[in-house]
């Protein structure tokens, strides 16, 4: 394989193909969150030139990239033109989407990102709605003989032999534990199931034990890599992660990308009982804790830029660290915010680092 030439399977799976002068600019949405500045920061100081897009004009990554663009958000009619705009005026070669709401509209248009020379990282359309779905993502894994919490739908009978407590969430759209809740009996669950729109509301086994963030690189049906972090949660959030060295751990987590077929990164999450994982989400899309993989050796956005636009298989050398999170300050001047406000795009000159 030449340098600069996409691999074979790539072009096979994305219908990619660019010329390697057009190899250095790279777009990412949603970087006013956690995900899409994880990203920025994995690619600061690689030698590609970053592209930020965002709805919203206070969205810190917005200035910490080299040129930034307000779009609309997923839901809108324009938002995949907006995308192909930008990425057609700023030559970018390569799409990595940073929000959960934008995966399907992304998975629906990658015929039109490949015409237009942008290999758009996101799965099919049918392994996202699975991902977006708990009780598809738990009938999935039951259905391949890996083990998972049981899961019903609220709007019906509790399945029978689900013990209490139970857990309560939402079956599509959920993030960051909201509108998650614990009942602790059949009457509790009742007086939610009143409340809440229990066709989109599961009812899921409440797993206890340590709790695990998983992130992969998948290219052609296999998966290329993984590392396993267990982490502490705030608000939902990865607050403190560590990164650890298991192999059964990883095998486990490779046999499940491979049977999924993700494309691209993958994120998987799940706890640990008696020795057994129980994954109870996928991500199909990089994570918020993305740039702390990259800290321990494994930079997935990198090592997917690199497979595709370089032909580089990815590799790896996981370091067992403790990864320890906490807020910083981004200074900006009023009259970038204005400047973007008043024209939809500014140069960045930041850093997220």
């Amino acid at each position: 394989m030449r340098p600069g030439e996409a691999p074979a399977g790539a072009a096979r799976q994305s219908g990619w193909e660019c010329e390697k002068e057009l190899m250095r600019s790279i777009l990412i949405t949603g970087v006013g969150g956690g995900v899409g500045q994880s990203i920025i920061k994995c690619l600061q100081g690689t030698g590609y030139r970053l592209i930020g897009a965002d709805g919203d004009i206070l969205g810190a990554g917005l200035y910490a990239v080299d040129h930034a663009y307000t779009i609309p958000y997923a839901a809108k009619a324009d938002f995949v033109e907006r995308l192909l705009e930008i990425a057609k005026a700023e030559e970018c070669s390569m799409l990595f989407p940073g929000l959960d709401a934008e995966l399907l509209p992304l998975a629906r248009a990658t015929d039109r990102f490949t015409s237009n020379g942008v290999c758009a990282v996101v799965s099919g359309p049918d392994i996202v709605a699975i991902c977006d779905d708990k009780l598809a993502t738990a009938q999935f894994l039951t259905s391949h003989g890996f083990p998972a919490p049981m899961t019903g739908l609220l709007s019906e009978p509790i399945p029978g032999g689900m013990p209490f407590p139970v857990v309560l969430k939402p079956r599509r759209g959920g993030a960051r534990s909201h509108g998650v809740f614990v009942a602790q009996n059949a009457a509790e669950v009742d007086m939610h199931r009143a409340s809440l729109p229990a066709d989109n509301y599961v009812v899921q086994e409440q797993i206890v034990g340590d709790e695990y963030t998983c992130g992969s690189v998948n290219f052609d049906g296999r998966c290329m890599g993984v590392i396993v972090m267990r982490r502490v949660l705030r608000d939902g959030d990865t607050y403190k992660a560590f990164v650890v060295k298991d192999a059964p751990l990883t095998d486990f987590i490779e046999a499940v990308a491979t049977r999924l077929k993700p494309f691209g990164a993958c994120n998987f999450q799940f706890r640990l009982r008696d020795g057994t994982p129980y994954i109870f989400e996928f991500n199909a899309r990089c994570s918020g804790t993305t740039y702390s993989r990259a800290l321990a050796g494994f930079n997935e956005p990198l090592m997917i830029l690199n497979y595709f636009l370089h032909g580089e298989r990815p590799s790896f050398d996981i370091r067992e660290i403790t990864v320890l999170r906490y807020w910083k300050e981004l200074v900006v001047e009023n009259i970038r915010v204005a400047h973007l406000a008043a024209n939809g795009t500014v140069p960045g000159n930041s850093s997220l680092l």
